[in-house]
């Protein structure tokens, strides 16, 4: 991936949050009937809702508990990886903090993904790691505006702190385990303010145009000039809200029974849930451009209990 003055649309599909919510529904769902027993040698027709856990296996089943962590589903890292050589692949990775998120704690939230995406391809790098902060958005409508607070600083991530945070993504290109890094919903302003913080420049800046079509002059004038290439994206800031993740993991007919319900009795954790981050990694074989793996971790605590690892592949 070349940095410069291009501007690459993605093909429109699938909403980010849309897909992650129904894939880590259906990697629950499957994982869940793999060690349900079938009644009479009947296999129950679900219709998408989950098995009745009160005469299944528990949560228990179909989970990993490692170092503290809870991994939801199990996960088999024996079994994973990619079909060819690594050079044979451009592996990008999208990093979304929380609201949520402590913004001190990550540098070891940003470890913790990519040594997870790591883990998940048998790989030893990836090619573009891309991090998303919390309250940040891109707005083309303000982008001409010389004030500073339209181009969302105030209302996002402080400056220092992201700042700090993307510190560790340097920190991982130092150790090669991240060829490129870069941006999302950076508008003009915002560059100017960040770049003089930075020891290695961003090469991309992804983009939501909400709009599909006009991306504003200035942004593309500052891009060429600093060589940061320009993408576009339908993803989700805030991609897994609180009550997703509740919803997910909770008692209702298509959740999971991770979770306690709502009066406490069930077997599931009991605690007030906050999900801390989202990391979504694509395959994408070089020569054909066919995405051969696209996957999702989500990382969320349980206050006071436990650190969930949800995992989707596909």
């Amino acid at each position: 991936m070349n940095g410069g003055p291009s501007i690459l649309r993605r093909p429109t599909s699938e909403k980010s949050n849309t897909e992650l919510t129904n894939s880590l529904r259906a990697n629950f769902l499957a994982s869940q009937q793999a060690v349900t027993p079938q009644t009479n040698g009947i296999e129950h027709e679900t219709n998408g809702a989950y098995p009745n856990t009160t005469i299944g296996s528990p949560y228990t089943a179909w989970t990993a508990r490692e170092n503290g962590t809870l991994y939801i589903p199990s996960i088999d890292f024996l079994t994973s990886g990619l079909a060819e050589e690594r050079s044979q692949y451009d592996i990008t990775v999208k990093l979304f903090f929380l609201p949520s998120t402590d913004a001190l704690a990550r540098s070891r939230h940003t470890q913790e993904a990519i040594s997870l995406v790591l883990k998940e391809l048998h790989v030893p790098s990836i090619d573009l790691l891309i991090v998303s902060f919390p309250g940040v958005s891109f707005d083309a409508d303000d982008e001409g505006d010389e004030e500073i607070e339209n181009d969302g600083i105030s209302e996002g991530d402080d400056l220092d702190d992201m700042a700090e945070t993307w510190r560790a993504l340097e920190s991982l290109h130092a150790k090669g385990l991240v060829a490129q890094i870069g941006l999302a919903e950076f508008g003009s302003e915002r560059l100017k303010k960040f770049l003089p913080n930075t020891k290695i420049r961003p090469s991309v800046d992804q983009i939501n145009v909400r709009d599909c079509c006009v991306v504003p002059k200035d942004l593309i004038l500052y891009a060429k000039q600093e060589k940061i290439e320009l993408l576009t994206h339908n993803d989700c800031t805030n991609i897994l809200p609180k009550g997703t993740v509740r919803e997910l993991l909770g008692t209702s007919e298509k959740g999971a029974s991770v979770l306690a319900g709502p009066d406490g009795n069930s077997e599931g954790l009991k605690g007030e849930v906050e999900p801390q981050w989202v990391v979504k990694y694509t395959a994408v074989v070089r020569d054909r451009g066919v995405i051969e793996n696209k996957g999702y971790f989500a990382m969320a605590q349980i206050m006071d209990c436990a650190t969930l690892c949800l995992e989707s592949a596909f």
